[in-house]
């Protein structure tokens, strides 16, 4: 049986439109959500399997895509964000109160400085970009995941039309992941 990978990509791709306008993205309280209104398409939408992304529950990878940032706006709440991580390079800000990263934003020097990185799923909105390609899959292997699943998760991923990619071969990047994930004690010695 084919892993789970995330829900917008378990039972298939949906195009989205490149005409998009963009739209409002909450995170996931019940009331007084925060709100982030971007004003464009998303660019670069991915699966990402690194562990510092927001994932929603259950799922083994984010969806994650870039907007320049002139284009993305907090319009609610915004007295809830506050930075998951001061000391990563994206410094995400997600909601106080559930957790949800609404967005990241690369404040030094940096290739991607400039953009911000969203979750489109966050919007009820439809048109967004579909996922393009799949990132960091190895690092799931960090988390916990099986390394021996991992050809299967490649394999569902090709199975959807997305190519995956890593920093090595597939093969040497799972490696340095189950060390990695053996050390941090996230797998079995």
């Amino acid at each position: 049986m084919a892993p789970s990978l995330h829900p917008l990509l378990d039972n298939g791709i949906t195009p989205g439109s490149p005409s998009f306008p963009g739209g409002a993205l909450k995170c996931l309280c019940k009331s007084s959500p925060v709100e982030v209104t971007l004003t464009s398409n998303v660019l670069h939408n991915h699966a990402c399997g690194c562990s510092k992304c927001w994932k929603p529950a259950g799922a083994l990878f984010s969806i994650v895509g870039v907007v320049p940032k002139a284009n993305l706006s907090v319009t609610a709440n915004a007295d809830k964000l506050a930075i998951a991580d001061e000391s990563a390079v994206i410094q995400r800000y997600a909601c106080k109160e559930c957790g949800t990263h609404l967005y990241g934003r690369i404040e030094k020097e940096h290739p991607f400085h400039g953009l911000d990185f969203v979750h489109a799923e966050l919007s009820d909105e439809k048109g967004w970009q579909e996922p393009q390609f799949a990132a960091f899959v190895s690092s799931v292997i960090e988390q916990g995941f099986d390394p021996a699943q991992i050809g299967g998760v490649r394999e569902r991923f090709r199975e959807l039309g997305l190519e995956t990619y890593d920093a090595l071969s597939p093969g040497l990047m799972d490696a340095i992941a189950t060390w990695t994930g053996k050390k941090n004690g996230k797998l079995p010695a």
